[in-house]
């Protein structure tokens, strides 16, 4: 029976020492790590987990497993920034990516933005004049039941769009699942393809993305064809979500896709109970051993609202900025939301925290 493991960080530290020592710093960027689980897996049941502090983990590692030691290199590996034209999207630190949906049926701003152009153009200009650094452009709504969409609907919403942020020298995501419209959003001015099937929609996606030379955002979500959300059955829900998204960054690096421009989500929301969302959430730090930068789109999820009263999703605000915050304590780092200045704002305070030249680290140390 084939054994997997995986090797989850589970104490986060300020600093690069923390009260227990050294602490590693994950993803190259501003959070670190002093504790970590080696899970053991097998039949898909846990079999083992064995905890280490980090100088633990280094004397260890040359009697574990070839898998475990690329794992805990993984964890440390700086990301390049992805480049989008003449902007520069450094991924040392969150990034923030705005929702820019120009559908009638997305779950939380349906239609508000697809009638009339200057209300999209003005909450466009809105979203980068707060700090967004990349925009996300989608033409069909991925929520459970939606109705497909024709692709000459969608290149009819999308196109027009993403040619007036790219005037206004935008960077430009385009959230669709479809190659036809892919290229046509490329050659009208976007930089990154967003496809929430993970390339798995058409069969000659990974061929077109690999071909474009675009950075790729992959998603974790279980069903195929037009339902995403379908066929959701977890032994382990991290572990698995874990083990989907390695193997389709490894059948985009097959396809020719560079490993700097794949960047994974574990699909907050898409075939996942609250329960499983919450886990995911907390499981966050796991998925830097994937070696890829990791995207979280959490903005006012259904979650927020099973949590809070049922809140509809336009009085999610408090709950998607601290899920926000959440991410950024994992090192996420792009963090896709609806509320792009009121998020902007917590990325700010939450790199002060960070600052050295403003926090006396040595005192948390103990």
């Amino acid at each position: 029976m084939t054994i997997t493991h995986y090797l989850r960080p589970i104490a986060l530290a300020e600093s690069p020492q923390s009260e227990e020592g050294e602490a590693l710093r994950l993803a190259g960027g501003l959070v670190y790590a002093s504790r970590f689980a080696l899970i053991e897996r097998s039949g898909g049941k846990v079999a083992a987990r064995t905890r280490y502090s980090l100088g633990e983990l280094r004397a260890a590692l040359p009697g574990l497993p070839d898998a475990v030691q690329q794992q805990f290199e993984d964890l440390q590996h700086s990301h390049a920034p992805l480049q989008c034209g003449e902007r520069t999207i450094r991924l040392d630190q969150p990034q923030v990516m705005g929702i820019l949906n120009v559908t009638p049926d997305s779950f939380s701003d349906g239609g508000q933005f697809m009638d009339d152009p200057e209300v999209a153009n003005t909450h466009a200009a809105a979203m980068l004049e707060a700090g967004a650094a990349l925009i996300d452009v989608g033409g069909e709504s991925t929520r459970p039941g939606a109705a497909a969409v024709w692709e000459g609907d969608e290149l009819k919403r999308v196109i027009p769009a993403i040619e007036r942020l790219a005037a206004a020298g935008a960077a430009i995501s385009i959230d669709t699942r479809r190659p036809g419209v892919m290229e046509a959003a490329l050659k009208a001015g976007a930089h990154v393809i967003n496809d929430v099937s993970a390339l798995r929609h058409d069969p000659r996606s990974l061929e077109f993305a690999a071909r474009s030379g675009a950075p790729v955002v992959l998603m974790h979500a279980p069903g195929e064809g037009e339902d995403l959300h379908a066929n959701a059955a977890y032994a382990d829900v991290a572990l698995d979500v874990f083990d989907w998204l390695a193997a389709r960054r490894d059948a985009a690096l097959a396809a020719g896709i560079a490993r700097e421009k794949i960047v994974l989500d574990p699909g907050i929301g898409f075939g996942k109970s609250v329960a499983d969302n919450l886990a995911l959430l907390n499981a966050l730090p796991l998925f830097h051993a994937l070696g890829q930068p990791i995207l979280l789109g959490a903005s006012r999820k259904r979650m927020i609202g099973a949590l809070s009263n049922e809140a509809p999703a336009h009085q999610r605000l408090g709950g998607s900025v601290a899920l926000a915050v959440k991410g950024m304590d994992a090192g996420v780092q792009l963090l896709r939301v609806h509320d792009v200045p009121e998020t902007v704002q917590a990325v700010r305070i939450w790199r002060g925290l960070k600052d050295a030249a403003l926090t006396d680290f040595s005192q948390l140390a103990g």
